[in-house]
């Protein structure tokens, strides 16, 4: 959306919406979430969520923006009324972002690393899970991660201590793709990322899902939970309240099946067990 059209939208210019407050969606391309391009433009989980629950919101007035990673943590933290629906909640984020509840579960971060690769990783696996500090204190292999995502606390955690020269740090809007690519040619030999994304960008770039396996990380849950995340003013506040209210039915009766149309067949069956006890606490 151009800055003008957004200006005229926050001016709230029709004389019948003159009332209420604009509530603008910031969306990144992150599929399966968010799909803004291809085949499966508009099909992603949360593409698909968002017209249910702006329905419920009839308070506002609402305009989605597409925005990069950096675009749209800045106008979280400058703007009063903007929320992004695809936010991992992190201690940091948390003091200038205000959260939801756990509004959707996702098959936690781990390594994508090309089948042809696996016996690399072997002295690092133990049932199952790489350590993935022990694998960066070896200095044996090159790593590649999404710059400015956070994947978690543990991920994080872990990351904080790497040298910027031993990760190959990619700032691009398709970054994942990217990372790909450079995999397959042997330029690093893991990335880091969501199962589900990665299998869905191998297929934008024609790389087999074939090829590919997916470590997970010791230390990390099984599950990540996402939250709607909102500007931390009265306006964003409020918003939050009622992003609440709807999505404690919505995370029940959509979310999980939206979410789960996007994994394999063992990986889908165990997701939708495990999410009849994901809401259990409020």
């Amino acid at each position: 959306m151009s800055a003008l059209l957004l200006g005229l939208a926050l001016l709230g210019v029709c004389g019948t919406t003159q009332a209420k407050d604009t509530l603008v969606w910031l969306l990144r391309d992150l599929p399966p979430l968010t799909i803004f391009a291809g085949p499966m433009e508009g099909q992603g989980v949360i593409d698909q969520l968002m017209p249910l629950l702006i329905a419920q919101m009839p308070e506002y007035n609402h305009v989605t923006m597409r925005v990069n990673r950096a675009r749209g943590m800045q106008m979280l933290q400058e703007t009063p009324l903007t929320c992004d629906p695809t936010l991992i909640w992190t201690a940091e984020r948390e003091k200038v972002i205000a959260f939801s509840i756990p509004t959707y579960a996702v098959i936690s971060n781990g390594l994508i690393v090309r089948n042809a690769d696996m016996n690399l990783f072997k002295p690092f696996v133990e049932d199952g899970h790489v350590d993935l500090r022990a694998l960066l204190a070896s200095k044996t292999m090159k790593l590649g991660v999404v710059a400015e995502r956070s994947y978690g606390p543990v991920i994080d955690d872990i990351l904080q201590g790497v040298a910027e020269n031993e990760i190959s740090a990619h700032y691009g809007n398709n970054a994942i793709g990217s990372l790909l690519q450079m995999e397959r040619l042997g330029r690093l030999q893991a990335l880091i990322g969501f199962w589900p994304e990665a299998r869905y960008q191998a297929q934008q770039q024609g790389i087999p899902a074939e090829e590919l396996n997916f470590l997970p990380i010791k230390g990390t849950p099984k599950y990540q939970f996402t939250h709607f995340g909102c500007s931390n003013t009265p306006e964003g506040r409020q918003a939050i309240d009622i992003i609440n209210r709807e999505m404690r039915a919505l995370r029940q009766t959509r979310l999980v099946e939206l979410y789960a149309q996007w994994l394999d067949g063992k990986t889908r069956r165990e997701y939708e067990e495990d999410a009849k006890h994901f809401y259990e606490t409020p």
